[in-house]
């Protein structure tokens, strides 16, 4: 059967950040070439990311069904629960997240909202000031300069574990990635959150999408001209 899951602005959301991310490490980890000031391609795709990850908060406590933070996130007993089918066996089907990627998808989403906002506050003292520089003081910033850089390793780490996370469950039959380009999933059965509803039968709030996205384009704007 195939389940619609996941709406056009999660989609979206999902697209424009594996984007943004890239193009941030590209400038960062791997020279930048043929850009001319890597750090300022850098910074405004931070900005960018910004904006889609403030999206995204907002869009898990109003979008639609599978998009909500209530509904795929799990307490640790039922975490656990799907980690020991996982290992044994075929694990229960989900629609959304299952409980390991819900808590996944909050870890990641907590990671890059730090680096992103660590990135406002920060300078090479050379090409690039960041439009928040100064606020927190000099000492504050060159802390957070090091922690952005150590989250950086994390979110690598995270990355590659999200990837892994993705080809063990193709091995076991279900494709995450087709699924994010058409919103459906194909599932053997009914899944175990079948009670949460699906896209067509929970459409977003189109004045609810359209505040999401005013309130996350807002300080891109800003930051992108400061």
């Amino acid at each position: 059967m195939h389940y619609p899951v996941w709406d056009l602005p999660v989609r979206l959301f999902h697209w424009g950040l594996v984007g943004g991310v890239g193009l941030a490490f590209y400038t960062m980890k791997l020279g930048g070439a043929p850009f001319l000031f890597p750090v300022q391609v850098h910074a405004k795709a931070g900005y960018v990311v910004v904006g889609l990850l403030l999206f995204r908060w907002l869009w898990g406590l109003v979008g639609s069904p599978h998009a909500r933070f209530r509904n795929f996130l799990h307490g640790p007993a039922t975490m656990l629960a799907y980690a020991r089918h996982l290992l044994k066996g075929p694990p229960p089907v989900y629609a959304g997240h299952n409980p390991l990627g819900g808590a996944m998808v909050l870890i990641m989403l907590v990671s890059l909202t730090f680096q992103a906002t660590s990135g406002l506050f920060l300078t090479d003292d050379i090409f690039f000031r960041a439009p928040l520089y100064g606020l927190l003081g000099r000492d504050v910033s060159r802390e957070l300069q090091t922690l952005h850089h150590l989250n950086a390793d994390l979110l690598m780490v995270l990355i590659a574990a999200h990837l892994f996370a993705l080809v063990v469950h193709r091995l076991k039959g279900e494709s995450l990635v087709v699924a994010m380009f058409t919103g459906r999933k194909r599932l053997p059965k009914e899944p175990e959150d079948a009670s949460v509803g699906t896209a067509e039968r929970g459409r977003p709030n189109i004045w609810l999408l359209l505040a999401a996205m005013a309130l996350a384009a807002a300080p891109v704007i800003w930051l992108w001209n400061a």
